[in-house]
């Protein structure tokens, strides 16, 4: 398995991922024209012909012996730049009565641009057939999250000091959104799947257009809706316990549709971005080692034919790195080449 940049070729297998993506996943609608243009878009991405604040790289997760793409992720370089970008904002409002002697605190959601110019880390999403706890798919996921870091930390002058991640929200057993339903659903006039796919298109104007201005008391929700808030979709949650390991935290913004969270952290603060670091290839004329559980993550240094992949072993104490031939195949690099390498088990 490895990870590498979108191409245009790439088209029919995208779409193929898009439609088994489900409800909820904003970022990859079921929708040719634009997938063709967000391809588009990200292969300019990589030969940076577009500004560094303008930016989407798309990557995909391929299979090597079938050659089909077993998942997907991207990095923006910047948020709301050229389309709003909204969350809700979780506060807290005081009410007090010296008269009666009481005092109350009332939590409430506010909508915010904050996140403006911030980058985000977006569009994870693994095949189920890729997914699992045997040797071949248990580092999938992880492969997917945490090549993301590596792109940053190599290219990290193209990036502004703050990184966000949206995680989809709770959804109940018939694909409903219980906050949704209790609350956006009341300002505009479209089914949850809709207004997700208008967002997913780029259309947000109508989210500020429509949505109050005024903060939302949560006591006027319902139970099952403030259960919501902040809480995420049974099959996030692998993904959001990556993100925390390296330390992206919520700070109380949710999302307006589904009220899942949104996490953040300094990019200069992420374990991965701190801990990856740069390499000098040289390449064992040799059959690729066996490793069971490979604790190395390398990702090249060229960003138009970018790859990553797991590798067996680290670098040396002169910091060079000794692939084998499968693996300096598989990462696109020769003798002499730089690799940046991440020891994913070490402690922050």
């Amino acid at each position: 398995m490895r990870i590498r940049a979108i191409a245009e070729s790439d088209l029919d297998e995208l779409q193929a991922l898009a439609r088994e993506t489900g409800v909820g996943f904003t970022s990859l609608p079921d929708n040719r024209e634009f997938l063709a243009e967000k391809i588009e878009l990200a292969v300019t991405a990589f030969e940076q012909r577009t500004p560094a604040d303008r930016r989407n790289y798309f990557f995909v997760l391929e299979d090597e012996a079938s050659g089909e793409l077993a998942g997907c992720c991207a990095i923006e370089g910047q948020v709301g730049r050229e389309v709003p970008f909204y969350h809700y904002r979780l506060g807290t409002l005081a009410h007090s009565s010296v008269q009666l002697d009481l005092h109350r605190t009332i939590d409430t959601l506010f909508l915010s641009s904050d996140h403006t110019g911030d980058a985000e880390v977006a569009s994870l999403f693994l095949r189920p057939q890729y997914r699992g706890e045997d040797r071949r798919h248990q580092r999938n996921g992880a492969l997917l999250s945490m090549m993301r870091w590596l792109f940053i930390a190599e290219f990290r002058d193209q990036f502004p000091d703050k990184v966000l991640a949206e995680m989809r929200g709770v959804f109940d057993e018939r694909g409903k959104s219980p906050f949704w339903e209790c609350l956006g659903s009341h300002f505009f006039p479209l089914d949850f799947d809709e207004a997700d796919r208008l967002t997913g298109l780029g259309q947000k104007s109508f989210i500020g257009e429509l949505m109050p201005k005024f903060p939302i008391y949560t006591p006027f929700l319902s139970d099952e809706a403030r259960a919501c808030i902040g809480q995420v979709h049974r099959d996030t949650r692998p993904a959001l316990a990556m993100l925390k390991k390296e330390g992206l935290r919520w700070e109380g913004f949710i999302d307006i549709f589904d009220g899942g969270p949104t996490v953040e952290a300094y990019i200069d603060d992420i374990r991965a971005v701190r801990k990856s670091r740069r390499c000098r290839v040289e390449v064992h004329a040799g059959s690729e080692p066996p490793a069971a559980r490979p604790r190395w993550l390398a990702a090249s240094t060229d960003m138009a034919a970018f790859r990553a992949a797991w590798i067996a072993g680290g670098p040396n104490e002169d910091d060079t790195i000794t692939l084998s031939e499968q693996e300096a195949r598989r990462l696109d690099v020769v003798a002499g080449d730089a690799l940046r390498v991440l020891d994913t088990e070490e402690t922050p």
